[in-house]
């Protein structure tokens, strides 16, 4: 007779919950925990603002585009968002944080994209170093044949670009259930029981035969 160890009674009761069990309780605990972050992180909202690099009659197209991808880089360094910081009423710490360019390989543009915690301080952001960016081209302009317009003014967002509560809980719900998941493929699984391994006894008869040929 072989004896089983004791083991924890905590490990006892998660080897005698049902397998399903598992994946339901990290689906709603992470469906809970995603949920209550989305709910209580504060809103974002994003805007963006469009500039265009045309060129002049000393320029091509091509330069156009090259030098908008120049001025994409631009546009959130030191010397631009000093300039647009009194116009966007943040300090200069504050648009490094949340502005963002782009530029596209096809067209000589660059959007320009604050994100802000309300709707107007985000398109403020926008349009300020929009605006300090074509005037830092224009400045420019004879050197380099290009000059920047302002292609699409930033607006007011009139939703939140931040996740919503029912998003974070589904992403929540998948998480706690792939984790529950794992931890059903990890635990022990229950013992089986093996029968204990008996010797063999010879009987009597066979006893005094080998007895009698020694």
């Amino acid at each position: 007779m072989t004896e089983h160890p004791r083991r924890p009674a905590a490990l006892r009761r998660v080897r005698s919950l049902p397998p399903w069990s598992l994946l339901a309780a990290g689906a709603v605990a992470g469906g809970l925990l995603g949920g209550a972050y989305g709910a209580l992180q504060p809103p974002a909202y994003t805007a963006t603002a469009y500039v265009v690099a045309v060129p002049t009659e000393k320029s091509d197209p091509a330069s156009a585009l090259g030098f908008a991808q120049a001025y994409g880089r631009v546009a959130t360094q030191l010397a631009v968002l000093g300039d647009a910081q009194g116009a966007a009423g943040v300090p200069v710490r504050t648009l490094q944080r949340s502005v963002r360019t782009a530029t596209s390989p096809d067209a000589p543009m660059v959007s320009i994209t604050a994100t802000a915690p309300s709707a107007g301080l985000a398109a403020d952001m926008a349009n300020a170093v929009s605006l300090s960016l074509t005037e830092h081209a224009r400045s420019s302009r004879r050197t380099t044949n290009v000059e920047l317009q302002q292609f699409a003014r930033a607006v007011r967002p009139t939703d939140p670009s931040s996740a919503s509560p029912a998003l974070t809980g589904l992403v929540g719900a998948s998480a706690g259930g792939l984790l529950g998941g794992l931890v059903l493929l990890v635990r022990p699984r229950r013992d089986r029981e093996t029968p204990a391994a008996t010797a063999a006894v010879p009987g009597q008869a066979l006893a005094a035969d080998l007895h009698g040929a020694l």
